[in-house]
């Protein structure tokens, strides 16, 4: 349904009226294709962990951290709806589109945040819920209100947030933050950069017309394609460091090897491109990079636990 109001030149336009909003909506709020990674991340972090967890337990981890992750996508889409809707690849989301009332996306945000803290800190342990804490709130106030709109360096530290599932996970079964956790969060926080920065390739123009200081938006495309070789280069040996510390055996390691040399050499080649196939490229890659490395660390305890006992 539409209202009609009249523009500064006494125009009649269509103001778009919020409808009953859908549950669809709702769940667009939570990103799942982001919350689906992130759940994950954090599933491998339990997983690989050091010591027991009962199911239960570990479900109402998970079912956490995805609440949490949805949160705090419902609480970004509130905050940067005014970006949304001059972007082309979000203007449909539910409140740039006008399907719902940006109060309704808030309320929905901090309950969940909320709850899944809650949940976490009286059904798992009080320091995933900590660390689940700081990832919303590292999220909400650092990347999303402090960071994105004034600096370059959004995905670099923002990225971070991310990053934590794995360690929270981690802190589900174990009730502390040690090696292993960081060195899961550490891979993930190296990686976002060239995640982000190769969509960020071809999606320049978006970015600029919102007036995000993305990096190829701030410092050209030139520098973009160098820093994601420089982030792709230092991923290697830290993508080695579960290996290094017995969190993973020798057989990942090598995966990560392969896994990281191929990704340098995509780097090496949107460097090289003049044309936004390489950067597309990269960005499935990435994708697919993080997929096969956690999965593979998965079925590597599983395995390890098999066997060893």
């Amino acid at each position: 349904m539409n209202d009609r109001s009249l523009n500064a030149n006494g125009v009649s336009t269509a103001v778009p009226l919020p409808r009953d909003t859908a549950v669809s909506d709702f769940i667009a709020l939570l990103k799942p294709r982001v919350m689906s990674l992130v759940v994950f991340t954090g599933l491998a972090g339990i997983l690989v962990a050091p010591g027991e967890i009962h199911p239960v337990v570990a479900v109402i981890a998970i079912l956490c951290i995805a609440l949490a992750t949805g949160a705090s996508g419902a609480v970004n889409m509130w905050y940067e709806r005014d970006l949304d809707a001059r972007m082309e690849r979000t203007k449909n989301r539910p409140l740039p589109a006008g399907r719902m009332e940006p109060e309704t996306a808030l309320a929905f945000g901090v309950l969940l945040a909320g709850g899944s803290i809650m949940v976490m800190a009286l059904g798992v342990n009080y320091v995933a819920a900590a660390i689940l804490a700081l990832a919303i709130g590292f999220y909400v106030f650092v990347y999303t209100i402090w960071l994105k709109r004034r600096t370059p360096q959004n995905i670099v530290i923002g990225g971070a947030a991310g990053a934590f599932p794995p360690m929270i996970g981690w802190a589900a079964v174990t009730g502390d933050v040690s090696f292993g956790g960081i060195a899961l969060f550490s891979l993930i926080f190296m990686w976002t950069p060239p995640h982000f920065w190769a969509l960020a390739l071809y999606k320049c123009d978006d970015y600029e017309k919102a007036g995000v200081p993305m990096l190829p938006v701030a410092s050209g495309v030139l520098e973009t394609k160098k820093q994601i070789l420089l982030y792709t280069v230092l991923l290697l040996p830290v993508s080695l460091v579960p290996c290094l510390i017995g969190v993973a055996s020798v057989a990942w390691g090598a995966l990560a090897i392969l896994m990281g040399v191929s990704f340098i050499a995509l780097a090496f080649k949107v460097l090289l491109d003049k044309t936004d196939r390489a950067p597309r490229m990269m960005f499935r890659f990435s994708l697919l990079y993080l997929s096969v490395l956690f999965a593979a660390l998965i079925f590597d305890s599983l395995i390890g636990r098999a066997f060893l006992g």
